[in-house]
């Protein structure tokens, strides 16, 4: 383990955090009006992040903060990949937040809190680091829900987040405690060799296991701790459940790996966790996808969707090989994709005073708007795991990864599973090309959305004629962190 003594590889953190800083002073002396100069300085922030971590990008892992932070070619591309998700929340979510006076300088502050937390997730070599960074993405995203204070729904969705996060992170957080009595160490790379040397299995280690697995749990939203999901996707604001179901996902991905894969994927641990996997992930993908289908709001419908998807994931952890991390990685950069182009669509719907997100709403879009009814079609046919599209080759990957490890029955179960659920995916499309228009209101978008929309929706279909790309990225960046 090499230890760099200077800042430059947590430059991208230093760089945001000063930002954020500058953005909040900056925005005193903005007036509403002009707004858009703190929209645009946190664009600016989130592209220089990217370039500065582009450019000291070296494909080796550096280690600065006596250990505490690790800089390899998983984090930079997780990274990277945040901001862009980032990035294209703030474009598609503009117009919604300025209808709804959110249009503020704390919305941008707290995103931007919020992406520095997931950055320093994603490269905490250290248990305080990760929890660190998992607290300042937890709080910021509890303020955001509660953002439109007068409304009550979104109130009670914040509270609700805030007592369940909470419990959820005193959970890991006595997992992580007791990892440190069972090991001596807090650093993740050495809590892996010191698990090494113990040999045989240790009570502590499995309960902590048991703690930390819960906490993760519900930070991914996974059966049986998804009850948060379902109210908060439905209470927050459209634009915050577009940010809470994107680019956080990534960040727990890396959590996973950081943790589970890296700290405890010792041979006398990674049974135990696998199993615990399993649990949740059949459970996952059982609950979410037959309760979505009784929703006729679209975003419970998505929620409960997000935890089927999450089930998916898990299945590409628990494989226990390169194959199935890759697959996993692969599976959760298509799923924010898909994220962002569906509650891209719900907020090019909505208007001043009117929220599109009920299926009702989405009622002959192919006669109001061709157009959008394609990309919505194409984005849907991607959750649903239709070929030609991304979200197939990314299901087909998690399956091929489960049954070389093994579980070729639970390969079985996810496929019944998906067959279910492509029914309350296949049910918009019907509605959409099928069912005259509920709502005849023209659909003007500005050309910033109109392009990035359209781009995310055919995403669904380049990626899915040519998948190899990313999937080598993905299957390379997991191979340089193992």
């Amino acid at each position: 383990m090499q230890y760099i003594t200077p800042l430059t590889p947590a430059f991208a953190e230093l760089f945001l955090l000063g930002m954020v800083c500058f953005i909040l002073v900056a925005d005193l002396f903005v007036s509403d009006e002009n707004r858009v100069v703190t929209y645009a300085l946190t664009q600016l922030a989130l592209a220089g992040a990217f370039v500065i971590t582009y450019i000291t990008a070296t494909g080796q892992p550096e280690y600065t903060f006596s250990g505490m932070f690790v800089d390899d070619l998983l984090s930079d591309v997780l990274k990277m990949l945040v901001y862009i998700g980032v990035m294209v929340m703030l474009v598609y979510s503009r117009p919604y937040v300025a209808l709804r006076g959110m249009f503020r300088g704390e919305f941008f502050a707290l995103v931007l809190f919020a992406t520095l937390g997931m950055m320093v997730m994603i490269s905490a070599n250290h248990l305080l680091a990760l929890y660190l960074g998992l607290e300042l993405l937890s709080l910021s995203l509890y303020a955001m829900v509660a953002l439109q204070r007068d409304s009550a729904t979104a109130t009670e969705a914040a509270m609700k987040y805030f007592v369940l996060g909470a419990l959820a992170s005193g959970m890991l957080l006595y997992g992580m405690s007791m990892l440190y009595g069972a090991t001596g160490s807090l650093e993740i790379t050495r809590l892996a060799d010191t698990i090494l040397s113990l040999g045989a299995r240790d009570l502590v280690l499995v309960f902590a296991l048991v703690f930390i697995v819960a906490g993760l749990g519900f930070k991914l939203g996974a059966v049986p701790f998804h009850m948060w999901v379902p109210d908060v996707y439905h209470g927050a604001p459209t634009a915050v459940t577009l940010f809470i179901g994107s680019a956080p996902k990534l960040a727990a991905f890396a959590f996973i790996m950081r943790l589970l894969v890296q700290g405890l994927g010792a041979e006398q641990l990674v049974v135990e966790w696998q199993q615990m996997l399993i649990v949740m992930a059949v459970l996952s993908l059982a609950i979410g996808n037959i309760t979505a289908i009784a929703q006729t709001n679209l975003k419970r419908m998505l929620a409960y969707s997000t935890i089927g998807h999450m089930g998916f994931l898990l299945l590409g952890i628990l494989s226990g090989d390169l194959v199935g991390y890759s697959a996993g990685m692969f599976y959760v950069v298509v799923y924010v994709l898909m994220n962002l182009g569906s509650f891209g669509m719900i907020m090019l719907l909505s208007r001043s005073g009117f929220e599109a997100e009920n299926l009702e709403d989405f009622k002959g879009l192919n006669a109001r708007d061709p157009w959008y009814a394609f990309i919505m079609l194409l984005l849907m046919f991607s959750m649903a795991g239709i070929p030609p599209t991304v979200g197939f080759y990314a299901k087909f990957a998690v399956l091929q990864a489960v049954v070389d490890a093994g579980f070729v029955w639970l390969a079985v179960v996810a496929v019944l599973f998906s067959l279910i659920g492509a029914f309350y995916y296949l049910r918009l499309v019907k509605l959409m090309y099928f069912d005259a228009p509920a709502d005849s209101a023209p659909i003007s978008p500005r050309s910033d959305v109109r392009l990035l929309l359209s781009a995310n929706g055919l995403a669904m279909l380049v990626f899915g004629i040519l998948p190899g790309p990313l999937m080598a990225l993905c299957i390379h960046s997991i191979r340089a962190s193992l």
